[in-house]
């Protein structure tokens, strides 16, 4: 009776402190200027909740009911913006920006409303932009933004679907780009592959983020690298009206964030300077342990952010990203021959990165521009190593023990000037890298010591002409380095062009295009690779080339949704092939090991060619969603010359991700991936026996043999609770709730008697099935805000 008791009045205790309303604010600001606009209104769209700005640009809307809205902002003679699904809570609510664009040719009484698919200048296609409410209520994402960007049209998984590897339209794992408040970070994954930037679990803490953009063609001429893709993270500051922050749990780790004003005076008026700190840490050692698993992933992570307003034309962002990384195994307790295969063939990983960044952003007074400095700093330390004996660390067969840091300075200045917008910067980096390796099978150990300069320049300019329908983008840029010798800067130079014209005056239908040549320097593991003689046999390595041209039509269907069908051709030359192996490096590089860290011959070619076809709503009537279409075809040139298909040349591409508001706080939403059949490299197991652990793919048998198509749908339930002082979401979800087999080529073994010892002579047999794992994984996680 008086545990009932004890349990009726906690019930009413938790009626009584809940709270269903909460307060949004945030700033608008001009797009150009970056000054504030004062005496603009933002609205939530279809309900009478309103407001002006202040002076500053400031603005709080309070006593909201918590739901989901999309809010309105609007100033006359600017193009109204929207931004979609913003979750009102009791707390925990992050602070919104909006960047309101001038509308030259209308009237000032006209309030003219701007695309909510955003696109620039220079890339109006193959653009893909989420919120950060969209990536933290992603089935199967576990608040990963890395996962999430799986999804996205055009991109195919991993063999087996497990890691994070960026592969975009049949290009390689190590083609795309990352950058995190326009600094550029080389690794986003825990236990990357060094010389790619694949692994199996992101870095990047979603708390920070406010949306990310991932183009696939047509880049910026500020970005060097990209062969087939920019992924940029924009980062939101910390809450400049008071201190917060909230607490993760989620499948594989737990994280906290916290947030708030420094050095606040008069706490009347939002604070100056902003910060944003996280630390992470996983637990799936201790689950693995728990449940008899012999692999121990181990990881922390920590981010950071703080900005701070000189004044009204100056200011200062300091931002960082760190990971420590420990992947070890155990033995088993009872012989398993799948397990004991897996703990002699996976690598030994310890690694560390970080990187740290210092901007300074000064707007010109005239409100005509703006120029960006950047001073950032990458670190990597990677040992990589396979033993004879993983759990004791014994016999070693294979080490690479590198150490890389970039030290560079970015600079960018963007002048607006008779309807053009002109953009112009450099950027110099000084590359160490060092590298004692040691590859038993090659019978080679060689230390690198290398310390050179890169460096690069880049031009661009954009307008829009017969009255805005044209809208016009020019770019070139160039790259060189000090150490590499088979290209310079005119070898190197990159041209492009891209264009969208309105075909109707409403704009509701749009014929975009783009055109450019795009650059990428080798990694640092097949610049520092040395053979027997101690020489740098791929000093002469060329920049990989790719070329792109992609043409599409854009229909916005209603002012919340749009359809996009695109064809795509990318011609690939100059690009890295092994001389062990005679086969491209595209199809390497996504898995566990070290890309590149060999001699190379750069006379390797290829071509990846193709349709999407794609449909996206923004939240309206409470549903949401994206669902894309890709056909195409991907294969690179051997050593021999002769062209064969990729191992990511699966044909066809299905992605759909959405979701549905329920009442009371309820949310369902779900996702679906499919990839046709994909090449595969099939084991050479004669030349295993003698290599083993370590497995010998036989890459002249590539597009022999096929994996089944790979088919994976997760879907996953939202509940939101509201009190008082804090905010609590719980989830639920069921990854492969369609139990679909898992296809993965075939993982072999020492043929082993019952009580685990090893058969006399060696042989290798098969310890699991093509199909992988087909059971539904549930899961759950929450977050608290506070």
């Amino acid at each position: 009776m008086k545990k009932m008791l004890y349990l009726l009045s906690l019930f009413t205790f938790t009626v009584a402190v809940s709270q269903n309303t909460g307060e949004l604010n945030g700033r608008i600001l001009d797009l150009q200027s970056q000054q504030p606009l004062e005496g603009a209104t933002v609205v939530l769209e279809g309900t009478s909740i309103g407001t002006v700005t202040d002076d500053q640009g400031y603005f709080k809307l309070e006593n909201i009911p918590s739901k989901s809205y999309n809010v309105v902002a609007s100033y006359l003679g600017y193009q109204s913006a929207t931004q979609f699904n913003i979750i009102v809570k009791s707390v925990g609510n992050i602070p919104l920006l909006f960047e309101l664009e001038e509308e030259f040719e209308t009237l000032d009484e006209v309030v003219v409303q701007r695309s909510p698919f955003k696109t620039k200048s220079e890339t109006p296609l193959s653009t893909q932009t989420f919120s950060a409410v969209e990536i933290e209520t992603y089935p199967g994402g576990n608040n990963d933004i890395t996962k999430v960007v799986q999804s996205m049209p055009g991109i195919s998984p991993s063999i087996g679907g497990f890691r994070n590897d960026i592969i975009i339209r049949g290009g390689a794992p190590n083609e795309t780009v990352y950058y995190l408040d326009g600094i550029e970070i080389p690794n986003i994954n825990h236990f990357s592959t060094q010389g790619s930037a694949g692994g199996p679990v992101g870095m990047i803490n979603v708390s920070f983020i406010r949306e990310v953009t991932l183009a696939s063609s047509a880049f910026g001429a500020e970005y060097d690298n990209p062969l087939s893709g920019v992924l940029a993270f924009e980062q939101r500051e910390g809450d400049p009206n008071g201190f917060g922050g909230n607490f993760r749990f989620g499948a594989s780790e737990a994280g906290l964030t916290l947030e708030g004003p420094l050095f606040r005076k008069d706490k009347s008026e939002p604070a100056k300077t902003t910060f944003l700190f996280s630390a992470r840490r996983s637990y799936l050692q201790f689950l693995f342990e728990l449940i008899g698993l012999p692999i121990r992933p181990d990881y922390w992570d920590y981010q950071w952010k703080i900005k701070h307003e000189i004044d009204s034309y100056n200011s200062l962002t300091f931002i960082g990203l760190g990971a420590i990384d420990d992947f070890s195994v155990k033995p088993l307790d009872d012989f398993d021959a799948e397990q004991q295969a897996t703990i002699e063939q996976v690598p030994i990983i310890d690694q560390r990165s970080t990187t740290v960044g210092l901007s300074w952003k000064r707007n010109y007074k005239s409100g005509k521009g703006f120029t960006n400095t950047v001073v950032s700093s990458n670190r990597l330390e990677n040992i990589f190593s396979r033993y004879q004996d993983n759990t004791t660390k014994t016999g070693i067969l294979f080490q690479n023990d590198s150490y890389e840091w970039e030290t560079k300075l970015r600079f960018q200045a963007v002048q607006y000037a008779n309807q053009w917008k002109w953009s112009a910067g450099f950027n110099i980096q000084n590359s160490s890298y060092k590298n004692d390796s040691r590859l038993l099978r090659e019978n080679l150990v060689y230390e690198t010591d290398l310390d050179f300069l890169k460096y690069g320049f880049f031009v661009k300019a954009g307008r829009k002409f017969l009255n805005d329908r044209f809208d016009l983008s020019l770019g070139l840029r160039t790259d060189a380095d000090t150490f590499s010798t088979g290209s310079n800067m005119i070898d190197n130079l990159s041209p492009r062009m891209s264009f969208s014209y309105a075909l109707t005056e409403d704009q509701q239908w749009k014929l975009n295009a783009s055109l450019g040549r795009y650059f990428k320097i080798p990694t640092y593991t097949m610049l520092g690779y040395q053979n027997q003689r101690g020489l740098f046999v791929n000093q002469a390595a060329q920049y990989t080339r790719s070329d792109h041209l992609v043409a599409g039509l854009e229909y916005n269907l209603t002012p919340v949704s749009r359809i996009t069908a695109e064809g795509f051709l990318k011609k690939y030359s100059q690009y890295p092939i092994s001389l062990i192996d005679g086969v491209s490096l595209a199809n390497k590089g996504g898995g566990f090991e070290v890309l590149g860290n060999e001699a190379i011959s750069s006379e390797g070619e290829g071509q990846s060619s193709g349709l999407e076809l794609l449909f996206q709503q923004k939240l309206s009537r409470n549903f949401y969603g994206v669902f894309a279409y890709t056909y195409f075809f991907s294969d690179f040139t051997g050593l021999d010359g002769k062209s064969r298909p990729s191992v990511w040349d699966s044909r066809h591409l299905i992605s759909f991700s959405g979701g549905y508001k329920l009442k009371r706080n309820w949310e369902i939403s779900a996702r679906w991936r499919f990839a046709g059949k994909n090449p595969y490299v099939p084991v050479d197991l004669e030349a295993s026996v003698f290599s083993y652990p370590e497995i010998i793919l036989d890459y002249d048998r590539l597009g022999e043999l096929k994996l089944d198509a790979f088919n994976l749908a997760d879907i996953r339930f939202d509940k939101k609770w509201n009190f008082k002082d804090l905010s609590f979401n719980f989830y639920f979800e069921v990854q492969n709730f369609l139990a679909q087999p898992n296809p993965i080529p075939e993982d072999y073994g020492l043929k082993r008697n019952t009580d685990g010892t090893v058969v006399l002579p060696k042989t290798l047999v098969p310890v699991s099935t093509n199909e992988g794992n087909h059971t539904p994984l549930p899961s759950f996680g929450f977050v608290l805000f506070f």
